[in-house]
């Protein structure tokens, strides 16, 4: 089976203030597509979370050591859309530090019985992304590379 798939990539620096350029972008694309309002902002809810992420994680705490070695191009992210007839995959790389998705599953513990002073901040981001997407894939090599699907069910097809 041949399927046609077309890619749309965006570099952003990795700062926030351009995370929305992400979001309009997909949002242009996803509508295009015939994917609902609903699934439209499952999509851009779980996208700012992996941009999120990557401004925070891989490039926001680099110590002054690091930042003094070799000198590097300012960080970016890297944003493919890849649209297909049944699906649109995102996927957001950055080359900061990799995210190790297995071993932060490891260590995630349920919060039954905890108060909400109890409750650490962050770490969501991921859980998130699964529960809004259809297949979400976390790929650390040299940085972190998030794979973001949605399938697209056109009306008739339930």
């Amino acid at each position: 089976m041949n399927v046609k798939e077309e890619v749309i990539t965006l570099q952003v620096p990795a700062s926030a203030e351009y995370i929305d350029l992400v979001r309009l972008t997909l949002y242009g694309l996803a509508v295009k597509m015939g994917f609902s309002y609903e699934e439209i902002e499952d999509m851009k809810v779980a996208v700012s979370e992996a941009c999120n992420n990557a401004v925070l994680y891989a490039y926001g705490d680099l110590s002054a050591g690091e930042a003094a070695q070799a000198p590097m191009p300012a960080p970016r992210i890297e944003v493919r859309l890849v649209k297909r007839d049944d699906a649109l995959s995102i996927v957001v790389k950055d080359d900061g530090r990799s995210f190790d998705a297995a071993a932060a599953a490891r260590r995630a513990q349920p919060v039954n019985g905890k108060s909400i002073d109890e409750l650490q901040a962050g770490g969501l981001g991921l859980y998130l992304m699964q529960a809004l997407m259809d297949d979400v894939e976390v790929n650390s090599n040299m940085g972190t590379e998030v794979v973001l699907t949605k399938r697209l069910v056109k009306s008739g097809e339930l």
